[in-house]
């Protein structure tokens, strides 16, 4: 009797499991897919072993003005006085501990993604040479605004096309020290920031601008960079750093093959002036924005992690376009986004590239998600897309 019902229940579960999935398999293949994904081939992410050793540095850090501020994403300073931009589109001022609302960029309301558009987003932030704000705003382009007044003008608008190329997603900016060229980075021209998960998944490639403050000429620099992200000029502001959060397949004239999470250097004035060459190559994790640090080198920080010896998602579905538009057929980027793990993790690059030490925060218990890293008066400011605080981390104590 015990065959004849072992054989029943495996022919009611096959029933079963063919019942469901062919029509699960016909709903997959006729859904749309909002994202067309190349095959991209990554290396073999580094180990995490020597000075990216896994540490849980970062958890000495504390955290300021918790719940007073929406994402963080990039910080400034004009002497002790701290400047940021926020999620829900304002351009913050933090004197002796006080916040206070300088500007908007956008208008509201502002709340949830089909906000932001309107809202605005400031990302990128710099102080130029007369002490006026920089900043790019993923939605309404480069802006200089005067932190006294809270006077905002736009410098390059999303609106204008440049080279027939529209601005979706104008992320970071770096400005030379007499404030004549700012160099910023359009991470999409097809996906907006609130669909950067879209970004990252299907690798489009976008570019390096630079716009001249004195002629108001905005010129492309390099093409071909897959989601173009943080941007710094080197300390002699011989070359601009950028970063790729996410790998590509580079033009030759670059002289790179496929690599993720790439740091390229442009050479803006010397022998090498408009060439390209790579400074940092298969880093740890998704490079975001990155900054001067005071030994001469460069803060790096990640907004996630590949983590090695572990599983990294992002290098699974690297060959896998198939499985990609498999999950964006059924799942939103946020319910995708839920998958992406929590490790919170911040490099010091030397000015030849070599990582000199690194600051993690395993499962982000006390910095969940970290989009850049400043550097002020022996202290680390860690700037965030998502938390509501920015932490300050003690370097004299780490």
């Amino acid at each position: 009797g015990s065959t004849y019902s072992s054989k029943v229940f495996r022919v009611t579960f096959l029933t079963l499991a063919v019942s469901v999935a062919v029509p699960l398999l016909g709903v997959t293949v006729l859904l749309d897919c909002p994202i067309d994904p190349q095959p991209i081939s990554l290396k073999e992410p580094p180990l995490l072993t020597g000075v990216l050793e896994p540490n849980t540095k970062l958890r000495k850090a504390e955290r300021l003005w918790e719940n007073q501020l929406v994402g963080p994403e990039s910080i400034v300073n004009i002497g002790d006085v701290l400047f940021t931009g926020t999620a829900d589109g304002k351009i913050i001022k933090i004197e002796d501990g006080e916040i206070q609302t300088i500007a908007r960029i956008g208008h509201g309301p502002c709340g949830g993604h089909e906000d932001e558009p309107t809202c605005g987003r400031p990302l990128g932030m710099r102080v130029g040479p007369n002490n006026t704000l920089f900043v790019a705003d993923a939605y309404y382009g480069l802006c200089e605004v005067d932190p006294n007044t809270g006077e905002t003008k736009t410098l390059v608008s999303t609106k204008t096309p440049i080279e027939g190329q529209k601005l979706s997603f104008v992320n970071d900016l770096t400005v030379t020290r007499d404030g004549r060229k700012i160099y910023f980075t359009d991470s999409s021209s097809k996906w907006q920031r609130r669909d950067y998960l879209f970004l990252v998944m299907e690798g489009t490639d976008d570019g390096l601008l630079e716009y001249d403050t004195v002629t108001k000429e905005v010129k492309v620099l390099m093409v071909g960079l897959r989601f173009p992200n943080g941007v710094q000029l080197s300390p002699a502001e011989d070359f601009v750093l950028v970063q790729e959060t996410t790998m590509a397949r580079i033009r030759r004239q670059l002289r790179c093959s496929n690599l993720l999470s790439i740091t390229f250097r442009y050479y803006v004035s010397g022998l090498m002036k408009g060439g390209a060459d790579m400074f940092v190559e298969n880093m740890p994790g998704l490079p975001d924005n990155i900054r001067l640090s005071s030994s001469g080198g460069y803060w790096v920080a990640m907004a996630a992690v590949r983590p090695n010896p572990g599983f990294s998602l992002l290098d699974f579905l690297s060959e896998k376009p198939w499985i990609k538009r498999m999950i964006f057929k059924l799942l939103s980027q946020e319910t995708v986004a839920k998958f992406v793990p929590k490790y919170s993790l911040v490099v010091e690059l030397s000015e030849t590239g070599s990582y000199k030490r690194s600051f993690h925060d395993p499962n982000g218990v006390t910095v969940a998600y970290v989009s850049e890293a400043h550097e002020h008066n022996g202290h680390l400011y860690l700037g965030s897309f998502r938390s509501p605080y920015i932490c300050r981390l003690d370097l004299q104590h780490v």
